[in-house]
């Protein structure tokens, strides 16, 4: 009963058997894991059908516009150092009006993570394709098939300079909460694109379709230090696609960087801002 502590009362209102159930219980357990309670994090939500979630987990939530998650939690991290901030994204979502943010999110290395509902669809309008469509996928938009060739989350990620970049599988609850939990626990920006069919609206990348396909990192034996071998596994997709830890590495994050929120010095808001001098700054632009 303890992982209830975390829902809600309100009514689920995704379709029976959509993915995000599993990512909803495992983002829940890793929470569980780590010793965090409801208070001790915020989660920071882009429009789509995962943003939904901010009304059946009991955090702190922010509802940003389409593809913004990302700039309001960056703000929250370097106002509050301290505070653990997740943004939860969707394919649509992230990579198309929000691809910018996250190239430069990921480069800065704030101490955030970003999770990615990935469907391959737009699923809150209904069916259209989405950034991570593949390629000549029939949809009421692209009715003789998407023309476009798709984003790979995984190499954007890695040529982006992200320090934590993974892919999860909402099918297999068990080790997308280890992928939680390891991205969480990781310090800088942690990626985790989570293959989350759409039950509803996407009839080719199904539970199906990847229970059939994925496998994992480790137990293949990839090592993750190594950023060329990440690209390369990055690109396989088809008969066998690769889930688990792509790549990570330990580097300064923004916030020790900056000299305003070094270790030692005060979050922004727990920072006196009643007795600041600031007539000398006045002074200089006279």
């Amino acid at each position: 009963m303890e992982i209830d502590k975390f829902k809600t009362e309100e009514k689920v209102t995704w379709c029976q058997g959509c993915g995000n159930f599993g990512i909803w219980v495992a983002l829940r357990q890793a929470f569980l894991e780590l010793g965090w309670g409801p208070e001790d994090v915020l989660l920071v939500y882009g429009i789509g059908c995962h943003g939904h979630m901010i009304n059946y987990l009991n955090n702190y939530g922010f509802d940003a516009l389409h593809g913004r998650g990302l700039p309001l939690a960056q703000g929250a991290k370097l106002a509050n150092k301290n505070l653990n901030v997740i943004v939860i994204a969707g394919d649509g979502d992230q990579f198309g009006e929000g691809g910018n943010h996250f190239i430069h999110a990921a480069r800065r290395n704030l101490d955030i993570t970003c999770i990615i509902h990935d469907n391959q669809i737009y699923g809150l309008t209904v069916g259209q394709t989405s950034p991570t469509s593949e390629k000549g996928f029939v949809t009421k938009s692209t009715p003789h098939g998407a023309p476009d060739q798709p984003v790979n989350p995984i190499s954007l990620s890695l040529a982006s300079e992200a320090s934590f970049v993974a892919r999860g599988f909402s099918g297999d609850v068990k080790h997308l909460t280890k992928l939680f939990v390891d991205g969480l626990k990781h310090k800088g920006f942690s990626v985790i694109d989570v293959l989350q069919p759409c039950v509803t609206l996407n009839h080719l990348n199904t539970f199906q379709y990847f229970f059939q396909r994925v496998y994992k990192l480790d137990e293949a034996g990839h090592n993750h230090n190594d950023k060329i071998s990440a690209f390369t596994k990055s690109f396989e997709w088809g008969d066998k696609i690769p889930i688990g830890l792509f790549y990570k590495e330990e580097r300064p994050i923004l916030e020790e960087l900056l000299p305003q929120l070094k270790p030692e010095e005060k979050s922004l808001v727990d920072q006196d801002i009643y007795n600041i001098e600031i007539k000398s700054l006045f002074e200089e632009f006279k």
